[in-house]
């Protein structure tokens, strides 16, 4: 028995002499496990879950080139709605399908038109809009608002009635209050200026004849166009 243990004795000498694979370092362990442990495991033919997969293309950065690609050849009429809008939403949120985001806006409020025209709050209640997109949205309406009021500055106003239906359509349909609004013109019939006169409750809105005459030979305005916005979707022209 002395004899078969001194043996095993000798042997694990020999192996921590040799560098054997399992011979125990100075602190009783095993290094050759350790290492076999810790090794890289693309050295041993494993997948890496690491950042090779993230930098993979996603189904949708194809769809956004296609569908700029779309716009820039064929322009806006060749766009449904909901398009147009991804086109906005592509700036907004970069990482993320923003298809589904789009149908849903134009779902809830009905047109491209009511969505560029809704409240901040409102097109939040929409899931994947956060504060940047819905400011965005509204960024775009207000510049569609002051090109089309230029547009119209730059032209007689009475030219068509359907002209001037058009521009305080653009201008007031999205207004939550009543509104009584004043277009001042030239000798022209030219837009002078655009002026909101008073704003009012959901049923009312005060408006005062001697105002609205001093603005007017502020302006020099040889006529005056009034509409008034009540809280149903038309609006009065007078």
């Amino acid at each position: 028995m002395a004899s078969s243990g001194g043996r095993d004795e000798d042997d694990a000498e020999a192996d921590a002499e040799d560098g054997g694979l399992f011979a125990p370092d100075r602190h009783g362990q095993a290094p050759g496990l350790e290492e076999r442990s810790e090794r890289p495991r693309a050295e041993t033919g494993a997948k890496l879950p690491a950042a090779a997969d993230a930098r993979a293309p996603r189904h949708h950065d194809g769809h956004r080139d296609r569908l700029r690609e779309r716009f820039s050849t064929a322009g806006a009429d060749a766009l449904a709605d909901y398009e147009l809008l991804e086109l906005i939403l592509f700036r907004t949120i970069p990482r993320r399908d923003v298809k589904p985001v789009a149908k849903d806006l134009i779902a809830r409020f009905g047109s491209l038109g009511e969505v560029l025209g809704a409240p901040q709050r409102r097109l939040m209640e929409v899931p994947g809009v956060k504060e940047a997109v819905a400011l965005d949205l509204q960024v775009v309406a207000a510049i569609n608002r002051r090109a089309m009021r230029s547009a119209v500055r730059q032209r007689e106003v009475l030219s068509s009635w359907t002209a001037v239906i058009d521009y305080c359509t653009a201008q007031m349909a999205h207004e939550a209050r009543e509104q009584f609004r004043i277009l001042f013109l030239d000798k022209k019939n030219a837009l002078i200026s655009d002026e909101v006169q008073g704003t009012g409750t959901v049923d009312h809105t005060p408006v005062y004849p001697r105002e609205v005459m001093r603005r007017a030979l502020e302006l020099n305005a040889t006529a005056i166009i009034l509409v008034h916005k009540p809280c149903s979707p038309t609006a009065s022209v007078f």
